[in-house]
């Protein structure tokens, strides 16, 4: 005969895995917000390193092409390049590594420029660039 008594209890109770999933839950929210700030940061960076890219390449346009900036009407930032020398400094325009769009550029003349972008992860959440001369 078998004896109730000194069987040894096998399975979970139903509060042993409901305390289990929740604990996996906390943990598996914390991690996706973790991950997501980390999205956010990369991509601020990449901003602010697109922009110091379209910088470089007005203030090269500046030095090579008659110490004048391209003038260029409200819109995207262009291909910047001059035509004598033929030299090209920004091929294509660095598009937003959130949506793709080129980054905008309200508007520029030949002695100054700025172009701006919003940030997502940092406080003020504005980072431009203008020009240096």
């Amino acid at each position: 005969t078998i004896n109730m008594k000194n069987k040894l209890q096998v399975a979970f109770t139903l509060i042993e895995m409901l305390v289990v999933l929740g604990i996996i839950a906390i943990v598996i929210t914390i991690a996706s917000v973790s991950y997501s700030t980390a999205q956010k940061k990369s991509r601020d960076s990449r901003r602010k390193s697109d922009l110091k890219a379209v910088q470089s390449a007005f203030e090269q346009y500046y030095s090579v092409c008659g110490f004048q900036y391209p003038v260029v009407a409200s819109g995207f930032v262009p291909t910047i390049g001059c035509a004598s020398p033929a030299t090209v400094f920004l091929p294509t325009s660095p598009p937003d590594p959130k949506n793709g769009t080129p980054y905008l550029l309200p508007t520029s003349s030949a002695t100054e420029y700025q172009v701006c972008v919003t940030l997502e992860s940092e406080s003020p959440s504005g980072f431009c660039v203008i020009n240096q001369q």
